[in-house]
């Protein structure tokens, strides 16, 4: 008999809570975090207030939030609609996207929690402070950008955004190739004359005088 955990997942995923509802719901919340701090569509300004005491104090007032929900619930709704509309059913993909995502997190995790017990209590200061230096922030930036990647190509959600992408090229169209091999033509003339005027003799003439 299976278990309780079980019988909910799969009552949930009958009623399209995986494919629509939780997707739909973490994009809102992700387009109205970038809004909010963006503040595209709102605007902050002070305000006096006054405490219980009756003391007056002034206090930041975010105007035009509603714009903003309302703004993340449309868009919400247009990027999870297109998987219903389209009939493709992704929850098996973000599903595998996210578990790999969460499993990677947890070996770094692990990964800390044993270097902490030879090392100082005060370890995530000292790294923090020696990743801060010079171009290591940019190399974990790469790093994580390689790992995001990967687990994209993994997890199958590539496969979704370049497949139709694909399939509505039509490579037996004449023009197409004939476009492509007019590319592949001219992109070594491109090179040829750019490396003919790096080496013309009269502008090392000019340079000379």
């Amino acid at each position: 008999m299976p278990d309780i955990f079980t019988i909910v997942i799969k009552k949930l995923q009958e009623m399209g809570a995986f494919n629509f509802l939780f997707p739909f719901m973490l994009t809102t919340a992700i387009f109205y975090g970038l809004l909010r701090k963006s503040k595209l569509f709102s605007i902050t300004r002070k305000e006096h207030r006054k405490d219980k005491s009756g003391k007056d104090f002034e206090m930041e007032v975010e105007v035009g939030g509603s714009v903003n929900a309302i703004i993340a619930l449309v868009a919400g709704f247009m990027v999870w609609a297109y998987p219903i509309l389209a009939g493709i059913n992704i929850e098996q993909q973000l599903s595998a996207f996210f578990i790999q995502g969460m499993i990677v997190t947890l070996v770094f995790v692990v990964v800390l929690m044993l270097t902490g017990l030879f090392l100082p209590p005060d370890l995530p200061k000292q790294l923090q402070e020696q990743f801060l230096k010079g171009n290591k922030v940019g190399i974990i930036l790469v790093g994580a950008a390689i790992v995001g990647i990967i687990i994209l190509l993994t997890s199958g959600l590539l496969n979704l955004i370049i497949g139709p992408i694909f399939m509505k090229i039509d490579l037996a169209n004449d023009t197409i190739l004939s476009v492509v091999v007019l590319g592949l033509l001219i992109l070594p003339l491109i090179f040829i004359f750019r490396e003919g005027k790096k080496e013309d003799p009269s502008n090392k003439g000019n340079q000379s005088k």
